[in-house]
């Protein structure tokens, strides 16, 4: 029998799974406009898509101290988030020292990362179910922990970008000029990427690795075709975000499809619906976002 939209909502009321998954929407959501808006007007969204594929590494050790080892608190969230951090930081290093060379390094860091985690599950057992739920994500599988640790993270992420948006904003558009200005550029610049390694963490949970810069890029890049401030960007950024994620359950619920790649779906069909409207002359121009 054919579900309708009120019996996703009636379902919600009495099913913690629904809810559950809807909160880490919302959480990803924050994360994926703000940060997402970095990454679209500084223009490192390969940057972020080497992160995004070097955290297998770091889940598939984890969940193999965790089975083979029987080391309980590497859990595959710990994983990613340690893995993530751990790559931010030697693409940093690597663009302070290799830079010539940046793009080839990068791309061997992304695969060493997926090769790394390729090769702990295949020591394994019974490790086939999650890691399809960590390459096309499953957000009825976030756990009430889990949903701790996202809101977490996302008070993190705000708390420093309030503080230092102004810097960010700075190195986003003339770090030659940032420099001058006295700021502490590289350290900046390492900072961001933490910061975009814990966002990709938290998209992870909604839409898998495999999507997860769908959701990462996609929401701000829409928002930039709207406005030309960034700070306005973001906001527009979480709402649309938002609505993918909760459009998208619905849409998997109804049609018994996966919600990750349901999500990422809408969101890339909205992107393209959105390019198509602008091109077509119903938007104004858009200028680069100054603040």
């Amino acid at each position: 029998m054919t579900m309708t939209m009120p019996s996703y909502f009636e379902a919600l009321m009495t099913n913690s799974l629904l809810f559950s998954a809807l909160l880490a929407g919302f959480a990803a959501s924050i994360v994926s406009g703000i940060i997402g808006s970095y990454v679209v007007v500084k223009r490192i969204v390969f940057i972020s898509g080497s992160i995004s594929h070097s955290v297998l590494g770091g889940i598939g050790f984890c969940v193999w101290l965790e089975r083979v080892k029987g080391v309980t608190w590497a859990s595959p969230l710990l994983g990613a988030l340690i893995a993530a951090i751990l790559s931010a930081l030697i693409i940093s290093s690597i663009r302070l020292h290799y830079r010539e060379r940046e793009d080839s390094v990068i791309a061997a860091l992304w695969s060493i990362g997926m090769a790394t985690g390729v090769l702990f599950i295949s020591q394994t057992p019974g490790f086939n179910v999650e890691l399809t739920n960590f390459l096309i994500g499953n957000i009825l599988w976030v756990t009430k922990t889990d949903l701790y640790v996202l809101w977490g993270l996302d008070a993190l992420v705000l708390v420093l970008v309030f503080c230092l948006h102004k810097r960010f904003l700075a190195i986003c558009f003339d770090e030659e000029q940032a420099q001058l200005q006295g700021l502490p550029v590289h350290a900046l610049y390492t900072l961001l990427l933490i910061l975009i390694a814990v966002s990709i963490v938290l998209l992870i949970q909604v839409v898998g690795i495999i999507l997860v810069m769908t959701m990462l890029t996609i929401p701000a890049a829409i928002a930039n075709l709207f406005t030309s401030r960034l700070s306005t960007m973001m906001g527009i950024a979480i709402i649309i975000s938002s609505i993918f994620c909760v459009v998208g359950n619905v849409v998997a619920y109804q049609l018994d499809w996966p919600t990750g790649a349901t999500i990422a779906l809408l969101a890339g069909v909205a992107y393209v619906a959105s390019l198509v409207m602008f091109r077509n002359g119903k938007s104004v121009a858009v200028e680069t976002p100054s603040n």
